[in-house]
Protein backbone atom coordinates (compact mmCIF):
# COMPACT_ATOMS: atom_id res chain seq x y z
CA UNK A 1 0.00 0.00 0.00
CA UNK A 2 0.80 3.39 -0.55
CA UNK A 3 -0.16 6.23 1.28
CA UNK A 4 0.31 10.05 0.28
CA UNK A 5 1.48 11.84 3.32
CA UNK A 6 3.36 15.32 5.32
CA UNK A 7 5.00 15.56 7.98
CA UNK A 8 2.54 18.10 9.47
CA UNK A 9 -0.88 16.86 8.78
CA UNK A 10 -2.51 16.05 12.29
CA UNK A 11 -5.10 13.88 9.57
CA UNK A 12 -2.00 11.96 8.23
CA UNK A 13 -0.64 11.25 11.66
CA UNK A 14 -4.14 9.46 12.81
CA UNK A 15 -3.32 7.03 9.89
CA UNK A 16 0.23 6.37 10.69
CA UNK A 17 -0.17 6.11 14.55
CA UNK A 18 -3.35 3.64 13.83
CA UNK A 19 -0.69 1.63 11.57
CA UNK A 20 2.37 1.91 14.11
CA UNK A 21 -0.53 0.56 16.63
CA UNK A 22 -2.04 -2.50 14.36
CA UNK A 23 1.23 -3.76 13.21
CA UNK A 24 0.65 -2.69 9.71
CA UNK A 25 3.34 0.24 9.42
CA UNK A 26 5.77 -1.92 7.49
CA UNK A 27 2.90 -2.76 4.39
CA UNK A 28 2.41 0.63 3.64
CA UNK A 29 5.17 3.01 1.66
CA UNK A 30 4.82 6.22 2.78
CA UNK A 31 5.15 8.99 -0.06
CA UNK A 32 5.75 12.64 0.51
CA UNK A 33 3.48 15.15 -0.96
CA UNK A 34 2.97 18.78 -1.52
CA UNK A 35 -0.49 19.44 -2.47
CA UNK A 36 -0.10 22.90 -2.75
CA UNK A 37 2.29 22.18 -5.67
CA UNK A 38 0.69 22.11 -9.24
CA UNK A 39 2.73 19.90 -10.53
CA UNK A 40 2.15 17.38 -8.34
CA UNK A 41 0.29 14.07 -9.41
CA UNK A 42 -1.32 13.80 -6.02
CA UNK A 43 -5.08 14.19 -8.07
CA UNK A 44 -4.63 10.45 -9.46
CA UNK A 45 -4.95 9.08 -5.73
CA UNK A 46 -7.67 11.76 -4.29
CA UNK A 47 -8.95 14.18 -6.54
CA UNK A 48 -9.80 16.61 -3.59
CA UNK A 49 -5.62 16.73 -3.48
CA UNK A 50 -5.51 16.61 0.01
CA UNK A 51 -3.39 14.11 2.69
CA UNK A 52 -4.22 11.29 4.01
CA UNK A 53 -4.88 9.39 0.81
CA UNK A 54 -3.83 5.37 0.60
CA UNK A 55 -3.37 3.58 -2.73
CA UNK A 56 -4.46 -0.15 -2.17
CA UNK A 57 -2.52 -3.19 -3.16
CA UNK A 58 -5.42 -3.43 -5.99
CA UNK A 59 -5.41 -0.03 -7.07
CA UNK A 60 -8.01 1.59 -5.61
CA UNK A 61 -7.65 4.46 -3.47
CA UNK A 62 -9.07 5.67 -0.27
CA UNK A 63 -9.41 9.09 1.33
CA UNK A 64 -10.00 10.85 4.12
CA UNK A 65 -8.69 9.91 7.62
CA UNK A 66 -11.73 8.43 8.56
CA UNK A 67 -12.20 6.33 5.81
CA UNK A 68 -8.53 5.20 5.67
CA UNK A 69 -8.40 4.36 9.87
CA UNK A 70 -11.43 2.29 9.66
CA UNK A 71 -10.60 0.28 6.66
CA UNK A 72 -7.17 -0.21 8.42
CA UNK A 73 -8.56 -0.73 11.50
CA UNK A 74 -11.11 -3.58 9.79
CA UNK A 75 -8.17 -5.16 8.19
CA UNK A 76 -6.50 -6.38 11.71
CA UNK A 77 -9.46 -7.33 13.24
CA UNK A 78 -10.82 -3.59 14.22
CA UNK A 79 -9.52 -2.17 17.88
CA UNK A 80 -10.01 1.04 17.13
CA UNK A 81 -13.61 1.34 16.48
CA UNK A 82 -15.36 -0.43 19.47
CA UNK A 83 -18.46 -2.35 18.24
CA UNK A 84 -22.40 -1.50 18.64
CA UNK A 85 -23.34 0.11 21.26
CA UNK A 86 -22.58 3.26 23.54
CA UNK A 87 -18.74 2.98 23.50
CA UNK A 88 -18.62 3.27 19.90
CA UNK A 89 -21.08 6.28 19.64
CA UNK A 90 -19.18 7.86 22.15
CA UNK A 91 -15.47 7.15 20.83
CA UNK A 92 -17.19 8.42 16.51
CA UNK A 93 -18.33 11.29 18.53
CA UNK A 94 -15.00 12.29 19.97
CA UNK A 95 -13.67 12.11 16.43
CA UNK A 96 -15.89 13.96 15.22
CA UNK A 97 -14.89 16.58 17.64
CA UNK A 98 -10.87 16.73 17.42
CA UNK A 99 -11.61 16.18 13.19
CA UNK A 100 -13.54 19.62 13.68
CA UNK A 101 -11.21 21.14 16.06
CA UNK A 102 -8.69 20.32 13.68
CA UNK A 103 -10.06 22.06 10.90
CA UNK A 104 -11.31 24.84 12.93
CA UNK A 105 -6.98 25.55 13.69
CA UNK A 106 -6.13 24.79 9.88
CA UNK A 107 -8.02 27.63 9.19
CA UNK A 108 -6.92 29.79 11.36
CA UNK A 109 -3.12 28.83 10.49
CA UNK A 110 -3.87 29.39 6.98
CA UNK A 111 -5.27 32.96 8.05
CA UNK A 112 -2.26 33.57 9.93
CA UNK A 113 0.07 33.23 6.75
CA UNK A 114 -1.95 35.39 4.10
CA UNK A 115 -0.57 39.26 3.85
CA UNK A 116 -1.92 41.37 6.60
CA UNK A 117 -4.25 43.54 4.61
CA UNK A 118 -6.19 39.83 3.95
CA UNK A 119 -6.73 38.50 6.77
CA UNK A 120 -9.93 38.79 8.80
CA UNK A 121 -9.66 39.09 12.41
CA UNK A 122 -14.05 37.89 12.41
CA UNK A 123 -12.52 34.60 10.83
CA UNK A 124 -10.55 33.81 13.11
CA UNK A 125 -12.34 34.86 15.90
CA UNK A 126 -14.84 32.28 14.55
CA UNK A 127 -12.24 29.23 13.99
CA UNK A 128 -10.68 30.25 17.60
CA UNK A 129 -14.32 30.05 19.28
CA UNK A 130 -14.79 26.34 17.92
CA UNK A 131 -11.39 25.24 19.45
CA UNK A 132 -12.25 27.00 22.86
CA UNK A 133 -15.47 25.64 23.08
CA UNK A 134 -14.62 22.32 21.74
CA UNK A 135 -11.68 22.59 24.51
CA UNK A 136 -14.49 23.00 27.36
CA UNK A 137 -16.39 20.14 26.34
CA UNK A 138 -13.26 17.87 26.05
CA UNK A 139 -12.94 19.07 30.02
CA UNK A 140 -16.21 18.44 31.19
CA UNK A 141 -15.54 14.81 29.02
CA UNK A 142 -14.69 11.81 30.98
CA UNK A 143 -11.91 10.30 28.70
CA UNK A 144 -9.96 7.58 30.30
CA UNK A 145 -6.97 4.92 29.38
CA UNK A 146 -8.72 3.61 26.62
CA UNK A 147 -6.96 3.52 23.02
CA UNK A 148 -9.92 4.46 20.14
CA UNK A 149 -10.13 6.41 17.45
CA UNK A 150 -11.64 9.14 19.50
CA UNK A 151 -8.62 9.45 22.24
CA UNK A 152 -6.37 9.03 20.26
CA UNK A 153 -7.75 11.53 17.48
CA UNK A 154 -8.23 14.12 20.68
CA UNK A 155 -4.60 13.67 21.54
CA UNK A 156 -3.34 14.42 18.22
CA UNK A 157 -5.57 17.48 18.28
CA UNK A 158 -4.16 18.65 21.98
CA UNK A 159 -0.28 17.90 20.08
CA UNK A 160 -0.94 20.06 16.81
CA UNK A 161 -2.80 23.31 18.97
CA UNK A 162 0.93 22.46 20.29
CA UNK A 163 2.63 22.56 17.24
CA UNK A 164 0.69 25.43 15.73
CA UNK A 165 -0.28 27.44 18.63
CA UNK A 166 2.61 27.24 21.04
CA UNK A 167 1.50 30.98 22.42
CA UNK A 168 -2.00 29.63 23.00
CA UNK A 169 -1.26 27.16 26.15
CA UNK A 170 -4.62 25.34 26.17
CA UNK A 171 -3.66 23.52 29.25
CA UNK A 172 -4.35 25.88 32.18
CA UNK A 173 -7.70 26.62 31.70
CA UNK A 174 -7.96 22.90 31.01
CA UNK A 175 -6.15 21.36 33.91
CA UNK A 176 -8.26 17.76 33.80
CA UNK A 177 -7.19 17.51 29.82
CA UNK A 178 -4.00 18.39 30.43
CA UNK A 179 -3.68 15.68 33.27
CA UNK A 180 -5.09 13.09 30.85
CA UNK A 181 -2.93 13.92 27.57
CA UNK A 182 0.14 14.06 29.67
CA UNK A 183 -0.32 10.10 30.89
CA UNK A 184 -1.79 8.99 27.11
CA UNK A 185 0.43 10.47 24.64
CA UNK A 186 3.54 8.61 26.23
CA UNK A 187 2.69 5.96 24.03
CA UNK A 188 5.58 4.81 21.47
CA UNK A 189 3.70 5.65 18.21
CA UNK A 190 2.60 9.25 19.09
CA UNK A 191 6.44 9.92 20.15
CA UNK A 192 7.56 8.32 16.90
CA UNK A 193 5.18 10.32 14.68
CA UNK A 194 5.47 14.01 16.34
CA UNK A 195 4.65 16.91 13.38
CA UNK A 196 7.65 18.95 12.04
CA UNK A 197 8.07 21.20 9.51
Amino acid sequence: MKLRYSTTSPFVRKVHVLAIETGQIDKIELVKTNTADPNSDHGKDNPLNKVPALALDDGSKLYDSRVICEYLDAQSGGKFFPPAGSARWTALRRQALADGMIDAAILRMMESRKPENLRSADWDKKQKLKVTQGLAALEADHLGPQLDIGTMTVSILLEYLDFRFKAEDWRPAHPKLAAWHKTFCERASFKKTLPHD
